[in-house]
């Protein structure tokens, strides 16, 4: 160290680039794809997503939430899995048009795709947390920061691995896992993350403040 240059000096320059590394990541919001942001038929226990993009329909009342989330400075990231492109079902070229319309249509930063099957055992299919990850690097994101939207636990579980808090819609697909946070509508997800935390300006509210599952 020079002379006349004190730790607690070189400690201080540490410190304010770790400040400047922390205020320049990102935070993101992160939405599963089928059944909340795009209608899916129910057979049985199960969803069915869409195969073909005549069959590709976005829920009513879907954009206004993102947009709220967009203003507020949060990224706006879907993830889905897609196990019938791995099993021949669902064409990859369908699934990007679907996409495709998704992001015209919906203030979307980027989607997040695992297109393997369960017997694959990837990183990137949920309820692994390898799209979450994959994101952060991809966009700088602070996960502690970042919330997780689904209707299903593995996105919750997801959530719980990468670091993320996990909100829950109401649906026969919640599972009894751990989550943050319970709603009854993607409306409800978006105000309640407003309530908690504004990316801009890094200042959470204390969970136990907010309504907990």
């Amino acid at each position: 160290m020079p002379q006349g240059i004190s730790v607690f000096f070189v400690r201080r320059i540490d410190l304010g680039r770790e400040a400047a590394l922390f205020s320049a990541m990102k935070a993101a919001v992160f939405l599963e794809r089928d059944g909340v942001l795009n209608h899916v038929r129910v057979a049985g226990r199960s969803q069915m997503p869409p195969m073909r993009l005549e069959e590709f329909r976005l829920r009513d009342g879907v954009r206004k939430p993102l947009e709220d989330l967009k203003a507020a400075g949060y990224l706006i990231l879907v993830t889905t899995n897609q196990p019938n492109v791995a099993r021949g079902l669902l064409p990859r070229r369908e699934l990007d048009l679907m996409h495709d319309m998704l992001r015209r249509a919906l203030p979307v930063d980027g989607v997040l795709l695992c297109p393997h099957e369960e017997s694959d055992r990837c990183n990137c299919r949920k309820p692994g947390a390898g799209l979450f990850t994959e994101a952060s690097f991809r966009w700088h994101l602070d996960l502690e920061r970042s919330f997780v939207i689904s209707d299903k636990w593995q996105d919750a579980s997801a959530a719980f691995v990468a670091g993320c808090t996990s909100v829950l819609i109401k649906s026969p697909w919640n599972g009894s896992g751990h989550h943050d946070l319970m709603v009854d509508d993607l409306e409800d997800a978006s105000d309640r993350i407003l309530q908690f935390n504004h990316p801009v300006h890094h200042v959470p509210m204390a969970l136990p403040q907010l309504a907990l599952a």
